[in-house]
C-alpha cells in the first residue's frame, strides 16, 4: 500500500464515496484527487467541491461532461439501435467508459499512479470501470475498497462517517429506499422493496415521469430530423446532442413515456431486478428504426439487427474500449451515412407512435413501384412467379422425397 502515492477518486459527495476518501487518506496513506462528472444527472455537482475541501483535499476536478456523453457515447450506440436483452437501453452501461476515460486523464494530468471508484464487488460497474481503465492505461493501479474494506452495510458506513467527523446529510430517515444512478439517458431504481421481483414499485419511486395514466388526455406531435443517424434538429429546430436529450426527456416524461421494470442478467452471474425511467432514449430508438427503414438496405437493415445483440453484451460488459467494440462501430457508423430524414411522431400516454417519416435525399421508398394502383410497367409481376419456384424448388424436392418413403 505504501507503493502508492497518488490517487484519482470518482467522487460523487455521496456517503460512499465521502467514506472512501477518507478511507484512502487513512489506510494507503496517500494523495487523494476526487473527481465528479456531470452528466445530467440533474444534481447539482458543485457541492462535492466543498465537502472535498473540507476533507483536505487540493485537487478538485468537477467536469462538465453532458456533451461528450451524448455526442460521443449515447448517440453512437443509437445508432445500432442497441437493447440489452430485448428490453434494456443500457443508461447505466454507457457512462462507465466516459468516466473511465475520464479518470485515466486526470491522472496523467496529476502524475497519479492509482485511481479508485466506490462500484461494490456483486455489480457491473466495477468491470466496466476497471476494463474501460486497463484498456486506456495498462499500468494503472485500481483500488476497490467495497473488495477490500469490512464496511458491509450503510449503518457501517454511517457510523465511520460520524468517528471521522464526515458530513452526511440525512443520515438516518431522509434517504431513498432505492439505490440510484441518473444521467442524460436515464435514472435507474435498485434494491430495498426491488429486491423481491413480485412487489409492484411504489408510484412515488418515479422522478422523470408522470404514469401513463395521468399522462394528458391529447397527444403530443414531434418531430425529429436525422443526419448520417443523429438527431440535429426538434421540430426544425437545430439543437446540441446534450440537448436533444434533455428536451426528449422533458417531453417524453411529460407523456408517460420511458419506465421499464426488468430481471436482467449480470456479467458478474447473478440475476438483477431494476427499474428505469428513459424518456430520450425511448423516444430515439423509436424514431431511428423509423427512419432506418426508409433509407437502410434490407440486408444491411437485417445484419445490423444481427449484430446488434453482441455490440449491446460488449457494452453491458464494460468493453467499450475493446477492439471489437470499434470494429462494430466503424460498420455501423458507415451503414448511417444515408440515413437523413424527419421522423414524425405522436405520444400519448406512455406510447411512442410513428405516424410519418420522410427522406428528401436518401429514401430508398419508390411509391411508383409499391402501389397497389397502376404503376406504368415499373414493376412486372409476372416475374415473382420464376422467382417463387426457384426459391421454392429445395422444399419441392424434399417434399418429394418424403412422399417416396
Amino acid at each position: 500500500m505504501s507503493n502508492i502515492k497518488k490517487v484519482v477518486l470518482a467522487y460523487s459527495g455521496g456517503l460512499d464515496t465521502s467514506v472512501i476518501l477518507k478511507w484512502l487518506q487513512d489506510v494507503y496513506q496517500c494523495e487523494v484527487v476526487t473527481f465528479t462528472a456531470d452528466l445530467g444527472q440533474g444534481e447539482e455537482v458543485e457541492p462535492a467541491r466543498a465537502k472535498a475541501q473540507s476533507l483536505g483535499i487540493k485537487e478538485i476536478y468537477i467536469d462538465d461532461l453532458r456533451e461528450e456523453f451524448a455526442r460521443d457515447f449515447v448517440f453512437p450506440m443509437f445508432r445500432a439501435n442497441t437493447i440489452y436483452e430485448g428490453e434494456y437501453l443500457l443508461g447505466t452501461s454507457i457512462a462507465r467508459p466516459l468516466i473511465a476515460k475520464r479518470l485515466i486523464e486526470i491522472a496523467n494530468e496529476t502524475g497519479a499512479d492509482a485511481i479508485s471508484h466506490g462500484a461494490t464487488g456483486k455489480g457491473n460497474d466495477q468491470v466496466r470501470f476497471e476494463l474501460g481503465a486497463y484498456a486506456l492505461r495498462p499500468d494503472i493501479h485500481v483500488i476497490a475498497p467495497w473488495r477490500e474494506w469490512d464496511l458491509n452495510s450503510r449503518q457501517s458506513l454511517l457510523d465511520y462517517a460520524t468517528k471521522h467527523g464526515i458530513p452526511v446529510e440525512q443520515k438516518q430517515g431522509g434517504s431513498s429506499p432505492y439505490s440510484m444512478d441518473a444521467n442524460l439517458l436515464h435514472i435507474s431504481y435498485e434494491g430495498r422493496v426491488l429486491e423481491n421481483p413480485w412487489t409492484e414499485p411504489e408510484e412515488t419511486m418515479w422522478r422523470w415521469s408522470v404514469s401513463p395514466e395521468n399522462a394528458p388526455d391529447k397527444a403530443t406531435y414531434i418531430e425529429l430530423t436525422y443526419a448520417k443517424g443523429d438527431v440535429v434538429a426538434i421540430n426544425d429546430e437545430p439543437v446540441s446532442p446534450a440537448t436533444v436529450m434533455e428536451r426528449l426527456n422533458k417531453i417524453g416524461g411529460e407523456n408517460g413515456i420511458g419506465r421499464l421494470d426488468i430481471v436482467e442478467n449480470r456479467y458478474v452471474g447473478m440475476k438483477s431486478r431494476g427499474c428505469y425511467e428513459t424518456p430520450a432514449g425511448t423516444i430515439m430508438l423509436k424514431a431511428h428504426r423509423a427512419i432506418e427503414s426508409l433509407t437502410l438496405d434490407r440486408e444491411v437493415a437485417h445484419l445490423k439487427d444481427e449484430l446488434m445483440p453482441r455490440y449491446a453484451s460488449l457494452i453491458y460488459n464494460g468493453y467499450w474500449w475493446s477492439p471489437e467494440r470499434e470494429m462494430l462501430q466503424t460498420m455501423i457508423d458507415q451503414s448511417q451515412l444515408n440515413v437523413n430524414g424527419k421522423v414524425r411522431l405522436k405520444l400519448y400516454k406512455g406510447n411512442v407512435i410513428v405516424v410519418g417519416r420522410e427522406s428528401s435525399t436518401d429514401s430508398l421508398f419508390d411509391e411508383s413501384i409499391a402501389t397497389f394502383e397502376e404503376d406504368n410497367g415499373a414493376y412486372d409481376q409476372k416475374d415473382a412467379a420464376g422467382f417463387i419456384k426457384l426459391n421454392a424448388l429445395r422444399l419441392r424436392i424434399a417434399a418429394k422425397r418424403k412422399a417416396a418413403k
